[in-house]
């Protein structure tokens, strides 16, 4: 089982001026964070420890040979209780002193995973917190080994790149993207701390910019995490997934990530998948003086426009993704939370 300790505390946020989003903390074990540094505008940036807890009897011979890769178990935990404070009991693996950022970790440095992220943000800072929907596609993508392995991946939109990390222990290249120059930093500040779990996997970590309100990829090398034409090449030839979590908040902004799914899936050379993680957030707004879920909304209804798509080369099918896959991760999964698999196939 993987346990997460302790993981940011998503604090409660306002998406549109006149919507108040509800109660959407992240349960952990407890919110001990190292306070590590302000970033370029003044907000505080931590550093919290996650811990990957590999059961002794789950490793197979070909992980145990290639640089400590070990599978992962395939058994559902039973479900976590919530105590009077609203953060699940402590695991019986977790050793408190693991829980200390900044402490010496016990065991093989295979097994930690450390992230710098924000607590509280304005809305255009939002990536720099780390969500409950990216737990969960981390969690997808620790079950379906089978999808991402040897792969060349790409992650929109990705934060403080925690799902690209845990794909780069499978995948052979992970292009982890998103814009602005801080924000993009901090990424490449968490891919250099957790070099070691992708080097072990034999996988490759990019951070790019990549803007969905653009249609080309920046190549100026003036411009900080722009592209090479060699990456570009390498992600057009060979980029067979592409995923994103909780990048859904804002109608024009999700348009913007559909198009960019679209013009990815039309340039790449082969069939894609794309995995998508949303949390439908019921928000009451005064425009209605009712509870709306708005921004699920329309991410639905992009997801029929898309199904609808015909252009003559590409068909897209779209699916919902069970979400009764083992949670390998410490969070509460709530029934709000949703994966999403869109395939991008040739028509015939």
């Amino acid at each position: 089982m993987v346990q997460l300790a302790p993981a940011a505390a998503m604090d409660e946020v306002t998406f549109r001026s006149d919507t108040v989003l509800s109660d959407v903390h992240l349960y952990t074990p407890n919110h001990r964070h190292l306070m590590v540094r302000l970033n370029s505008v003044g907000q505080p940036v931590f550093l919290s420890q996650f811990k990957l807890l590999w059961s002794q009897d789950s490793w197979t011979d070909s992980g145990a040979k290639s640089g400590d890769h070990r599978e992962i178990h395939t058994k559902e935990p039973p479900p976590a209780e919530t105590s009077s404070t609203g953060s699940p009991p402590g695991s019986d693996h977790a050793q408190e002193e693991d829980d200390v950022v900044g402490e010496e970790a016990q065991g093989s440095p295979h097994d930690i995973i450390r992230i710098e992220h924000t607590m509280a943000t304005p809305l255009e800072d939002v990536g720099k917190q780390v969500w409950r929907g990216a737990l969960l596609l981390a969690d997808y993508i620790l079950f379906r080994q089978d999808l991402f392995r040897g792969c060349t991946a790409l992650e929109l939109g990705a934060g403080t790149g925690l799902a690209s990390i845990i794909a780069a222990t499978m995948a052979r290249t992970v292009y982890c993207t998103d814009v602005g120059a801080d924000l993009l930093a901090m990424c490449q500040r968490n891919i250099a701390l957790n070099s070691h779990l992708a080097a072990a996997g034999g996988g490759v970590v990019k951070v790019k910019e990549l803007d969905w309100l653009k249609d080309d990829l920046c190549t100026d090398p003036e411009v900080p995490f722009s592209w090479s034409q060699e990456e570009i090449s390498d992600l057009y030839d060979h980029a067979t997934i592409l995923f994103a979590a909780e990048v859904f908040y804002d109608d024009d902004l999700t348009d913007a990530v559909f198009k960019t799914l679209s013009r990815l899936a039309h340039r790449l050379k082969n069939a894609c998948t794309a995995i998508l993680s949303v949390e439908k957030r019921l928000n009451f707004t005064l425009r209605h003086l009712d509870v709306t879920c708005e921004a699920y909304d329309h991410f639905r209804s992009c997801l029929r426009a898309l199904e609808r798509l015909r252009d003559g080369n590409l068909r897209f099918v779209v699916e919902p993704v069970e979400a009764s896959f083992p949670q390998l991760l410490l969070y509460e999964r709530i029934r709000q939370l949703e994966l999403w698999k869109i395939v991008a196939e040739p028509v015939t």
